[in-house]
């Protein structure tokens, strides 16, 4: 059969191959889930356009999930790295949930928040991307150099050993000491400008923050204003935490 003859009939809707119609269809659906999401680390139970793309996704990250045929496989990755070049990070070292909140971080930092907003509580199409953050600044040291390299690019850094935390607590004086109570203010205030985008807090101002799984009512507003006065005791970590926030005075 000529080509001119094979158009014709493709033209009319013919399909030569089912299997690689079944595999456009999808294709079509993963297209457009990254459009909303900017990722194809879609969780399994994902769908789009009528398509389960989450359980697809998983499947085809399998051995041989591509096909049998190595040219057909290659020709499959090549047009999903076309839409998202890390569509399967297990070839990377990591899973698909930590590319996810990844991919989230970055939307997030992309649309103007800064790391140290990015704390629990704070989400992105309904995945605590601020919990996740703080589990991979804890546990820095069992992140690959890969992981490690991409975190740092985003301006992300390993939290500091407790025992420094600590020893800073008892050697430092006064209110502003970077003791829990600093660190429940800081925590709301992280929380405050990531949900309102203004490091602008009414004195009567109360923000509710959730620290190891409980509720704790912090006096924000009364609480910065009296941060404000004594300033002067903050550390250099401490007025590089308010400044990172757009606290002008810590400056």
């Amino acid at each position: 059969m000529t080509g001119e003859r094979a158009a014709e009939l493709e033209e009319l809707g013919i399909v030569w191959d089912t299997a690689d119609a079944g595999f456009e269809q999808n294709l079509g659906a993963a297209r457009a889930y990254y459009e909303l999401h900017g990722t194809l680390a879609a969780p399994r139970g994902a769908a789009i356009m009528d398509v389960q793309v989450g359980q697809w996704l998983t499947n085809i990250r399998r051995p041989r999930g591509l096909g049998k045929d190595p040219v057909r496989a290659e020709r499959r990755a090549a047009a999903l790295a076309a839409i998202d070049p890390d569509w399967n990070p297990a070839v990377l070292g990591w899973t698909v949930d930590w590319q996810r909140h990844y991919a989230y971080l970055a939307q997030l930092l992309a649309d103007g928040a800064r790391p140290a907003a990015v704390v629990p509580g704070v989400t992105r199409h309904g995945e605590d991307v601020g919990r996740w953050l703080a589990a991979q600044r804890r546990n820095w040291d069992r992140l690959n150099a890969e992981q490690q390299h991409r975190l740092g690019e985003l301006g992300v850094k390993k939290a500091p050993r407790a025992g420094k935390a600590a020893a800073k607590t008892t050697t430092a004086s006064g209110p502003c000491a970077g003791g829990e109570a600093f660190q429940k203010g800081l925590r709301a205030l992280q929380q405050y400008v990531a949900r309102t985008g203004s490091a602008t807090v009414p004195r009567s101002h109360v923000e509710t923050v959730d620290i190891d799984g409980k509720d704790h009512a912090v006096r924000l507003g009364v609480w910065l204003s009296n941060t404000k006065t004594r300033r002067d005791k903050l550390d250099r970590e401490q007025h590089a935490a308010f400044t990172e926030l757009g606290i002008h005075w810590a400056r």
